[in-house]
């Protein structure tokens, strides 16, 4: 058995203890019928909404309290690479096997889909998920296919203002609503210097939910440097959660094509 990162992870058996330290990883692991398996989460893990009362909160996705992990005895310990630090995979891995994910891209998101479907024998119901994911994405790019292709910043943190650019997984989100990304020419997640007006606007001004919580209040201060374009908050967990949630963003993302001009 191997990761997305392609490292051999070591099991006697089928893992029936998981920590995970992942949100998104969390609400697929209840959607492949693993919620009893799985013993503690960070306290980002929102979905569903009743894990954080029944399951052990081991802290955050950066910052973790490895004795309470120890204490859980878990047989593996869900991580991703761009949600973990390196330091703290290396002191998970004296605690037991750790499994890294790595996704990117929508392909990403499915091969993890059939690789935990793989790593906990629910090979079924994982097939099953990745198919209705693609039913969801066919009918979408059915309903995309003509509409016009607008440009979007992406914003996702606020001092220093922060976007999503290329190489991200909100990125291929953009893309498969046939969005241009504003910010396509940059790397993964740079800091923006808002100190002028954009000489180019763009179409669009997505706020994102999460990770920074940008509200209604949010959107003069944006407005100002993008006088042109219709700036909306949007639910970042559709752009950003892999995994399970991508059988509801492509609904959700219908609306984002129903918004009004500026």
């Amino acid at each position: 058995m191997r990761d997305q990162l392609h490292r051999p992870i070591a099991l006697d058996r089928t893992p029936k203890r998981i920590v995970s330290l992942v949100p998104s990883q969390t609400e697929l692991l209840v959607d492949l019928g693993l919620e009893e398996a799985i013993v503690g989460i960070t306290k980002f893990c929102v979905h569903p909404k009743h894990l954080l009362k029944s399951k052990i909160s081991v802290g955050g996705t950066k910052q973790v309290h490895y004795d309470k992990i120890w204490e859980l005895q878990p047989d593996i310990i869900l991580c991703n690479k761009e949600e973990n630090t390196k330091p703290m995979i290396a002191e998970l891995e004296k605690i037991a096997p750790v499994h890294i994910s790595d996704v990117n891209t929508f392909e990403d998101a499915l091969e993890l889909i059939h690789r935990y479907g793989a790593l906990f024998e629910k090979e079924e119901t994982a097939e099953q998920l990745a198919h209705d994911i693609m039913v969801k994405r066919n009918e979408f790019e059915a309903f995309v296919k003509d509409r016009p292709k607008k440009s979007v910043a992406y914003f996702i943190w606020k001092n220093p203002w922060m976007v999503a650019a290329k190489t991200t997984f909100i990125n291929e989100m953009l893309k498969e609503n046939g969005f241009y990304n504003y910010f396509g020419n940059q790397e993964r997640y740079p800091e923006i210097a808002l100190t002028t007006e954009q000489p180019e606007s763009a179409e669009l001004v997505f706020l994102s939910s999460e990770p920074f919580p940008f509200k209604d209040a949010h959107k003069a201060e944006v407005q100002a440097y993008f006088p042109n374009a219709a700036v909306h908050i949007v639910d970042g967990e559709m752009f950003s959660w892999y995994g399970s949630r991508l059988e509801k963003a492509f609904d959700y993302f219908k609306t984002l094509h129903q918004f009004p001009n500026p």
